[in-house]
C-alpha cells in the first residue's frame, strides 16, 4: 500500500518551535511534506498560491500559532474560514497560549482543535503522534483540489 504524504502548512515564527516540530514529525515517522511560513502575510500568500508561493501545494492540514507578527493567528483563522476555497482545510491551533479567551476565540472562529505547545520534546512527540493518528488515520480529509 502506497501512503501519500499529507501536505502540512505550519504557520510559526519561532525558529525553535519550527525545529522541534519538524524533528518530532521526523521522529514519529509521519508521512508528510511540511511547509513553514513565518507570518500572516506569507501564510495567506501560500494558501492563495501567490508570489513566491505560486507552486505551493494545497495543504491538507494547517498548524497555526496564534502569536505571529503582523496578522496574528486569529485573523488568519478568520480569513481561512471566510474563504470558500480554504474553509475545508482543517486548522489545528498549536500555540503556547493557555488563556481561556484564546481557546474560546479559536473555537468561535471554527478551529478544528486547540493544542497548547508542549515545552519538552518527549511530550511534543506524543502530540505529533496524536495528530498523526487522528488526522492521518482516523479522519477522512477532503480530496485535494487543484
Amino acid at each position: 500500500m502506497v501512503i501519500t504524504p499529507i501536505e502540512i502548512l505550519m504557520i510559526e515564527d519561532n525558529d525553535g518551535d519550527v525545529y522541534m516540530t519538524t524533528e518530532a514529525f521526523k521522529a514519529a515517522k509521519v508521512a508528510n511534506n511540511l511547509s513553514v511560513v513565518r507570518d500572516g502575510a506569507e501564510a495567506m500568500e501560500f494558501l492563495h498560491r501567490q508570489g513566491k508561493f505560486a507552486a505551493a501545494p494545497r495543504p491538507d492540514l494547517v498548524l497555526l500559532d496564534l502569536n505571529l507578527p503582523g496578522r496574528d493567528g486569529r485573523q488568519i483563522l478568520a480569513d481561512i474560514r471566510a474563504d470558500a476555497e480554504l474553509r475545508t482545510i482543517p486548522v489545528v491551533v498549536l500555540t503556547s497560549s493557555k488563556a481561556e479567551q484564546d481557546v474560546v476565540k479559536a473555537y468561535e472562529l471554527h478551529a478544528n482543535c486547540y493544542i497548547v505547545k508542549p515545552v519538552d520534546f518527549e511530550r511534543l512527540l506524543e502530540v505529533v503522534g496524536a495528530i498523526e493518528t487522528f488526522w492521518l488515520t482516523v479522519v477522512k480529509l477532503p480530496s485535494r483540489q487543484a
